[in-house]
């Protein structure tokens, strides 16, 4: 199993969920508002946010959890739908995930998800 985590402009959410839902079998997706900077400190961001001294800029951050062989196209989908080709368009993660279990059921493994 992997586990693909993009950090997003929140402006292309939508346009990102929408494609994601097209994937026939996507066990679903977990997204979170947050905040952070990369490699030019968010000092020319236009939608940055000032925490003390700390200049922070908001993003949306997306996590799924699949089957290998679907790992590519929700990282294909991702990458397509929130390009913008400019500074801070974000990350792509794709980690391996060696087990998950589901509440509920007690279930193990790739049922689980």
């Amino acid at each position: 199993m992997k586990e693909v985590k993009a950090i997003i402009r929140p402006f292309k959410l939508m346009e990102v969920i929408e494609e994601l839902q097209k994937i026939d079998r996507l066990p679903g997706v977990t997204v979170s508002e947050i905040k952070g900077f990369g490699k030019g400190r968010a000092r020319e961001a236009g939608d940055k946010v000032r925490y003390e001294m700390v200049e922070l800029v908001p993003r949306i951050q997306l996590e799924v959890v699949v089957d290998d062989p679907m790992a590519d196209e929700v990282v294909d989908v991702i990458q397509k739908y929130s390009h913008t080709g400019n500074t801070g368009d974000g990350k792509i993660f794709v980690s391996t995930v060696d087990d998950v279990v589901k509440i509920r059921t007690n279930e193990r493994g790739t049922g689980a998800i």
